[in-house]
């Protein structure tokens, strides 16, 4: 068997910028799971399922914001995310590696 490691939360936490953090395991809909920051022990309450290894919301993000996961901006909000939602494709537009933003539009 091997060894498992206490973190005392449910989810990752890594930046005090984030507005994320990753699920350490499958959450339900309606759970209040723990995450860690600088602060300490911190809870928010999941308002979707989320599957082990996604994102969720551990603050409200407007439409059009950046997210931030381990400091660094990993996409836009493409609607309006609350505190506790299931954070995915659904509902950001990933930003890196793409070649069209800043680019001038031609036709």
């Amino acid at each position: 068997m091997e060894p498992m490691i206490s973190t005392g939360a449910d989810a990752l936490y890594m930046n005090e910028r984030d507005h994320v953090a990753t699920a350490l395991r499958e959450i339900a809909a309606g759970e209040t799971i723990t995450y860690r920051n600088a602060a300490g022990l911190r809870q928010v309450t999941a308002l979707n399922d989320i599957p082990f290894g996604h994102k969720i919301a551990i603050a409200g993000v407007e439409t059009g914001a950046d997210i931030r996961k381990y400091g660094e901006v990993i996409g836009r909000a493409e609607s309006p995310i609350a505190a506790g939602q299931h954070v995915h494709v659904h509902n950001i537009e990933g930003i890196r590696g793409r070649g069209d933003l800043g680019a001038k539009e031609t036709k």
